[in-house]
């Protein structure tokens, strides 16, 4: 019988697999848990990365309804599914609760109302079969994801562009992060997000059930970039870190206007939606190529990176973004990095991220816990050590760079040097 204590969630992980396996001793298996904003995920895989069994539960369809994520909404649905959740990711692996090594659990950053519904569940589930607990920062997951799938050795620069986060670090082991930039205001996905928001793209058949950041991309391969000019943002500022504030008060005052123009009323459809799109999206695109340049050189100044094949790690929803990935493929070409990029269901928050960084911790022995320690979440987390101002200092101007990306009708066309 299970303690008053714990909850229906936690009762249920008690049922047993309907297809028992046989447990083949020597394996390490991490059972990882994401609750950061709005994705339930979780996934068990072994010491070696293979992914045993995973499920995951998007909000996305309930938040894009809404206009935008809820906090308390998201709370409820992570409550609502968690359970669920892990226990289709156990089934799927066929691994019992008892044969885990160890639970690992996004505990920073992050919605708070949503941390805490995958914090409690997790604390509960540990005690329960008195097993090891990882703590993850949610960024640190992002960032060493691609070495699940490809070897990659430390040092290697990072890029990490979701709908709450903008940054580029270095990584230098599992725990050990150099902070070169962060957004100063709102994230690209965001900004992205709030552009399809005030097109109203959600009101078109074709862009009905994407984020808002898909829309875009969408609708802006038919678009004309050149049809609208949107300034880059920071240019005068020499360092790597990123604003977008200003682009998408650009944006606004733009559809605005065209409103006036084309006599419609806000949230109706405009003629040019499409280029719109396409020319918000060249330049977040162009910003974030930028900074990445701009930290490639700063690295390369100071011998961070290795002399053989140094490595940009692209992740986070919006390093799903096939004309961002095509932008700086064009920077490392330039600058003889190698690009690498998860796969597009690897960029967006999963349970398989937050497993494989706790399989890395616990080969290294650094940051596990016992199920009886206690842990608190932490909304907000710097990534690493913080050198934006060394980064600053060393004012690094970028040298002129042509983007040539498919663009509209798939032609290839020069964009304007940055």
């Amino acid at each position: 019988m299970l303690p008053r204590a714990l909850s229906g969630a936690a009762r249920c992980l008690m049922k047993r697999c309907s297809s028992q396996r046989v447990f083949r001793t020597g394996r390490r298996l991490v059972l990882g848990i994401e609750t950061s904003c709005d994705e339930t995920g979780a996934a068990v895989l072994d010491d070696t990365g293979l992914i045993l069994g995973e499920s995951l539960h998007s909000q996305k369809l309930t938040h894009l309804e809404a206009g935008g994520i809820i906090p308390t909404v998201a709370q409820r649905l992570h409550r609502e599914n968690i359970c669920r959740v892990v226990q289709e990711a156990l089934d799927r692996s066929g691994i019992e609760p008892s044969e885990l090594t160890a639970v690992a659990t996004t505990v920073k950053p992050g919605l708070a109302l949503s941390l805490g519904i995958g914090l409690d569940f997790s604390q509960k589930f540990v005690r329960l079969h008195e097993k090891l607990f990882i703590p993850i920062h949610h960024m640190e997951a992002h960032a060493l994801t691609v070495r699940m799938l490809h070897p990659v050795d430390f040092p290697f620069l990072v890029l990490l562009v979701s709908g709450g986060h903008s940054l580029l670090a270095l990584a230098k082991g599992i725990d050990e992060f150099l902070l070169l930039g962060q957004t100063l205001d709102v994230a690209a996905g965001d900004t992205l997000d709030k552009i399809a928001r005030r097109l109203s793209l959600s009101s078109r058949p074709e862009c009905s059930s994407l984020s808002g950041g898909q829309a875009i991309e969408l609708l802006a391969k038919e678009g004309d970039r050149f049809a609208f000019h949107f300034k880059s943002p920071m240019g005068q500022l020499y360092d790597c870190n990123f604003s977008f504030a200003g682009l998408r008060n650009q944006v606004t005052l733009a559809i605005s206007k065209k409103e006036k123009e084309e006599g419609v009323e806000k949230g109706q459809l405009l003629s040019c939606v499409k280029d719109i799109a396409a020319a918000s999206q060249h330049t977040v695109a162009s910003h974030i190529a930028k900074r990445t340049h701009r930290a490639i050189l700063f690295c390369k100044s100071k011998g961070l990176l290795p002399q053989h094949n140094p490595t940009l790690v692209v992740s986070g929803g919006v390093a799903s973004n096939e004309y961002i990935r095509r932008t700086l493929k064009i920077v490392t070409d330039a600058t003889g990095l190698h690009l690498l990029c998860p796969p597009s269901k690897f960029c967006t928050d999963n349970g398989v991220m937050i497993a494989w960084n706790g399989v890395e911790r616990l080969k290294q022995g650094k940051g596990i816990m016992s199920h009886t320690e206690e842990i608190n979440y932490e909304p907000k987390a710097p990534l690493g050590l913080d050198i934006t101002s060394e980064v600053k200092d060393a004012a690094i101007k970028i040298p002129p760079l042509k983007l040539r990306i498919n663009s509209r009708h798939c032609v290839e066309r020069t964009f304007p040097t940055y």
